[in-house]
C-alpha cells in the first residue's frame, strides 16, 4: 500500500496536492501530514476522554463477542437437546449471517452519517434485550430468537469503534498509542470471555448470560455519558479565544497539544 500521497504513482500532481491539502486541514494545529514522534503527543493518545471511553466500550463489547464465537454451538445445544451434532451446528449459520448484514448496514449508515458514537451506543440496545429475553424464559424456540437480537449490533461495535479511536485525536504520533490502547483492551475483554461460560452453569448458563447483559448495558452508558461530555466540551470550547489560547506558544508546543489544541472540535 501506498506510504503517503507524495509517493503515490497513480496520482497526479494536483491530486497528490489535493490530498494534502485535505490531510492538513483535517488536523488543527498541524503544519506536516506525517508528523515527528514526540513523548507528549504519544501520551495524548492514551488520555484522551474519547479514546478510553471508546476503547473501554470495545473491551465490554469484544466480550460478548468472543463470548458468542467460542460458545454459541453449545448454547445451541441447550436449547436443541435432542437434535443431531449437525443440525445444532446449522442452527449457528443463521445469527452470524443476520449479524454479517448488520455489521454492513450499520457501518456503512456510521460513514454516510459521518457519526460514530450514536450508531456504537444504540448497537447495544438489541443485545440487552435478547440477554433480558434469554434469561427469563425456558421456551426453546424463544431462547433461540433471542440469540438473533445482539447480533444486531455487536458486529459493527467491533468496527465502528476502532474509526472513533483513531478520529479522537490529532496526530499520527497520538493515533499510534489511541490504537494500541483500543486494541489492548479488545483482547483483554476476549480473555475474559473464555471464562463466561462454565459447566456448572449448564444449561441456562446464567453467568455467561448475564454478564453479557451488563457488558452491554455498560456500552448504553458509557456510549450515553460519552456524548453528554462530549457537547459540553465542545461548548466550553466554543467559548475561548484560540489566538489567545496559543499566545506566547511555539509551533511545536501547538503540535503537542494533539486534542487539547483550542480549536479542535470532538466529532461522535
Amino acid at each position: 500500500m501506498t506510504d503517503r500521497p507524495e509517493s503515490a504513482k497513480w496520482l497526479t500532481e494536483e491530486e497528490k496536492q489535493l490530498v494534502l491539502d485535505r490531510v492538513k486541514a483535517e488536523r488543527v494545529g498541524t503544519t506536516e501530514v506525517v508528523d515527528q514522534f514526540t513523548r507528549k503527543k504519544f501520551l495524548k493518545g492514551f488520555t484522551s476522554p474519547v479514546v478510553v471511553a471508546t476503547s473501554f466500550m470495545f473491551f465490554f463489547n469484544n466480550i460478548t463477542v468472543s463470548g458468542l464465537a467460542f460458545f454459541l454451538p453449545t448454547i445451541v445445544k441447550t436449547i436443541y437437546p435432542t437434535h443431531s451434532v449437525i443440525s445444532q451446528q446449522l442452527h449457528t449459520v443463521p445469527p452470524y449471517a443476520l449479524g454479517s448484514v448488520a455489521c454492513l448496514t450499520l457501518c456503512y449508515g456510521s460513514w454516510r452519517l459521518k457519526r460514530r458514537n450514536i450508531f456504537i451506543t444504540l448497537a447495544a440496545a438489541p443485545a440487552v434485550v435478547g440477554y433480558i429475553i434469554f434469561l427469563s424464559t425456558e421456551k426453546p424456540s424463544v431462547r433461540y430468537a433471542a440469540t438473533f437480537l445482539p447480533m444486531l449490533g455487536i458486529f459493527s461495535n467491533g468496527a465502528i469503534p476502532a474509526s472513533q479511536t483513531s478520529a479522537a485525536v490529532v496526530s499520527d504520533t497520538a493515533r499510534l498509542s489511541a490504537v494500541a490502547l483500543y486494541a489492548m483492551l479488545g483482547n483483554i475483554g476476549g480473555l475474559i470471555s473464555t471464562w463466561a461460560f462454565l459447566p456448572f452453569d449448564s444449561p441456562g448458563y446464567r453467568i455467561g448470560n448475564g454478564l453479557n447483559l451488563a457488558v452491554q448495558g455498560m456500552i448504553l452508558v458509557i456510549g450515553t455519558g460519552l456524548f453528554w461530555w462530549a457537547a459540553r466540551d465542545n461548548r466550553k470550547r466554543d467559548a475561548k479565544d484560540v489566538d489567545a489560547e496559543l499566545e506566547g506558544k511555539t509551533i511545536q508546543q501547538i503540535q503537542d497539544m494533539d486534542w487539547k489544541h483550542p480549536g479542535y472540535r470532538w466529532k461522535l
